[in-house]
């Protein structure tokens, strides 16, 4: 595994299937996650603190979102942000979840350069706001930094493609 600084500032893209969710200040360490692209320290975050909103306001997101060049957002909470024609190509589908006017949690789907990843986290409250993210399909939750170094191990192996919709 690399160590987070370099998978902050690899020139390749990040590769995810995730949700973001705000970090509760517990959330113990579990079992470590494997998988085709290594082993991963996860998190056991209790359910109760998982639940509580970001910081941010879900009309606040939006309109955040949509300040974002390319990046195209419904009122729904529904979102899909693209690369320029000259960048190698990528794209993030995703999909705000709201409770009591705030953001709960935001489902990520795609691929993206480290810098457009830290757009989209900072739309967010990132990094005054601490983030975790959950692996959606093994129901895992990384640390921020881990799941940084998990994305760009993933994008190295070209899995981003796979994952845009065709």
């Amino acid at each position: 595994m690399t160590a987070p600084h370099e998978a902050q500032t690899t020139a390749g893209l990040y590769a995810f299937e995730a949700r973001l969710h705000r970090r509760p200040d517990e959330a113990p360490s579990a079992d470590s996650y494997h998988d085709a692209w290594g082993v991963w320290p996860t998190l056991a975050p209790p359910r109760g603190p998982l639940l509580q909103p970001l910081a941010v306001g879900f009309d606040d997101a939006l309109a955040r979102l949509a300040a974002l060049p390319r990046l195209f957002v419904e009122p729904d909470g529904s979102l899909v942000w693209t690369s320029l024609v000259a960048e190698s190509s990528w794209q993030v589908d995703g999909n705000l979840l709201e409770r009591d006017g705030r953001v709960l949690l935001v489902d990520l789907k795609g691929s993206c350069p480290p810098e457009a990843f830290d757009q989209l986290l900072a739309v967010f409250g990132w990094p005054a706001e601490r983030v975790v993210l959950e692996l959606v399909r093994p129901a895992v939750f990384l640390e921020e930094a881990t799941f940084r170094q998990h994305a760009s191990a993933r994008g190295a192996t070209g899995d981003g493609q796979a994952l845009r919709p065709s």
